[in-house]
């Protein structure tokens, strides 16, 4: 299992949504095809064929919990997470 899928196990499980390193959670988007505009402290992440646009920001190093729970719903409304999309 690669670093991608251990992140993506960890936020679809919901276990550990206050444990996710913001980095990490932004290498996830991206390597599932989202676009980042970054303005500020506001991450900003689109992709063609989802509507919902997902603006995160860090605590610290740690990226916030409520933002994870949004991702996971994202994740489980389109279906992504597949390992073919991985």
């Amino acid at each position: 299992m690669n670093q991608i899928e251990k992140i993506l196990l960890a936020i679809l499980t919901g276990l550990s949504d206050q444990n996710i390193a913001f980095n990490d959670l932004c290498r996830l988007l991206a390597s599932f095809g989202f676009e980042e505009r970054v303005k500020g402290s506001h991450h900003i992440f689109f992709r063609q064929g989802i509507e919902e646009i997902i603006n995160i920001q860090p605590k610290g190093s740690v990226a916030k919990a409520y933002q994870v729970k949004q991702i996971r719903d994202i994740f489980l409304k389109y279906k992504l997470g597949g390992t073919k999309n991985v």
